[in-house]
């Protein structure tokens, strides 16, 4: 292992990427006791791995049945997915969550420039209801960045966020609305403003709240109702401690030390290579260095070239949650 944590974050090309990744896979090989057994259990040998596209990927189930760690350390923080009554969580327990903190900062400013140059509004009623929500820990710190009077929370207090709108579109400032899905649906069927500099930015998710939605559609409806061309998403997870951003067409793009590649819905273990064909998510998240970098997701999606994707939906017994999940 590279005695700097934060190393990848400084990758620049597929050679450093794959490097952080081989170096990420042994230490968790070795470390992260869940990982190994996974990796014994199918007859790998880590020892033949020479390239990433070789790595196994964990199901992401496991971050609800067991304990996903490769340090010895203690958590920091216990980040938790959302879910109903009854239903399993999944726990992921984070032992240097300042790793956390560079990765969701350097995405940010890569993709937008730095928070302190915008407003930042966030409509998040299902997250703020909950604890241990890693979507609110990273809001938390990007407000705080802000430093903008009006930046902050609106639970369901719709008329005070289009008032503070309007405020914001007089005076030409930089203003960024994340959003979870249905809450802004519920704004815009009382509200709508014509503030076409304005980032609106779904985090995905009906929480239960409202049937699901082709993508097309909503965001078809948001962009009407706020007066922009186009609605900007997040995909990010409990699991991980990387975001991809769009910003636009529901395109997603990933920064450099997080991948995505797709593997056959029919052989979990096989990769898909040919374009345009929809396979299961596995995400290479090299921030999750302390757990596992290397997880299958039940998202099924699209590659579009390097480092760029599409979320088509999710497997048909995959549970609803909270990540951008939007029906294609």
């Amino acid at each position: 292992m590279n005695s700097n944590p934060g190393h990848f974050f400084l990758i620049s090309n597929e050679q450093d990427f794959n490097q952080s990744a081989l170096a990420a896979f042994r230490h968790q090989a070795t470390n992260c006791e869940i990982y190994q057994q996974y990796i014994s259990h199918l007859g790998i040998d880590p020892l033949e791995i020479s390239h990433y596209t070789q790595i196994p990927f964990l199901p992401i189930s496991f971050f609800k049945s067991r304990r996903v760690t490769s340090s010895s350390k203690p958590a920091e923080i216990t980040f938790s997915s959302s879910g109903t009554t009854g239903q399993m969580t999944s726990k992921h327990f984070v032992q240097d969550v300042s790793i956390y903190e560079n990765s969701y900062n350097k995405a940010f400013e890569l993709f937008y420039g730095s928070p302190n140059e915008y407003c930042i509004l966030a409509l998040l009623p299902s997250y703020l209801e909950r604890d241990g929500s890693s979507l609110i820990y990273m809001v938390d710190d990007l407000l705080k960045q802000s430093t903008h009077l009006l930046s902050g929370y609106f639970l369901h207090n719709h008329q005070q966020l289009f008032e503070t709108l309007q405020t914001l579109k007089a005076t030409k400032q930089k203003t960024l609305l994340i959003g979870v899905t249905y809450a802004l649906l519920d704004f815009t069927e009382q509200y709508q403003i014509e503030f076409p500099e304005l980032i609106v930015m779904e985090t995905g998710g009906m929480k239960g709240k409202r049937k699901e939605m082709v993508r097309a559609e909503l965001h078809h409806l948001l962009s009407a109702a706020f007066g922009v061309e186009h609605i900007h998403s997040e995909y990010g997870m409990t699991e991980l401690l990387s975001q991809a951003y769009s910003k636009g067409s529901g395109i997603f793009e990933c920064p450099p030390w997080m991948k995505i590649l797709l593997r056959d819905t029919s052989d979990p273990l096989s990769l898909l290579s040919a374009a345009n064909t929809t396979g299961g998510v596995n995400v290479i998240d090299l921030a999750n260095i302390n757990s596992c970098s290397f997880i299958a997701t039940q998202d099924l999606g699209k590659i579009h070239g390097e480092n760029r994707f599409e979320i088509m939906g999710r497997f048909d017994d995959a549970d609803i949650r909270g990540c951008n999940l939007l029906v294609q």
